[in-house]
């Protein structure tokens, strides 16, 4: 359902969320995450371009999150990589039907805006401190630089 590219951009911005006050680095991320960090860097691009992210330059440099995590959804995060494409138009082009979908691809389209609605829900904060017996991400790995 969602690509590689939406599910390490997740995988990231909930690192940078569980570290608010400290940068990390691409390295750093990587290893949290367990992405490749050659994908990792252009991931971590797209996220700055579309104001997601910050890159910190110099020696104490990195990542961090340009708003609070209380204030990014799951959306923003995957709308930033790999935007939901919503269905507003007939996809086979037929004049006959104009902007009025037929009954499959009206369904088809309310569960893509099910999905959206429930991916604007979720602020990363609260995947961060959702109480569950297994963590975001993966336990024990310090977020120290090696």
């Amino acid at each position: 359902m969602f690509s590689q590219t939406a599910e390490y951009a997740l995988r990231a911005t909930v690192a940078l969320a569980q570290q608010p006050d400290n940068p990390l680095t691409t390295a750093e991320i990587a290893r949290i995450t367990k992405v490749p960090a050659g994908y990792l860097s252009k991931v971590l691009q797209m996220l700055a371009r579309e104001k997601i992210i910050r890159a910190i330059r110099g020696l104490h440099g990195g990542y961090q999150l340009l708003r609070p995590a209380e204030e990014l959804t799951i959306f923003d995060v995957v709308n930033a990589v790999d935007p939901i494409k919503r269905i507003h138009s007939c996809p086979l082009g037929l004049a006959a039907h104009g902007a009025q979908l037929c009954p499959l691809h009206r369904r088809m389209d309310d569960a893509m805006a099910a999905i959206q609605e429930a991916l604007s829900a979720t602020t990363l904060a609260e995947v961060v401190a959702e109480p569950s017996a297994s963590i975001p991400l993966c336990p024990g790995i310090s977020f120290v630089a090696d």
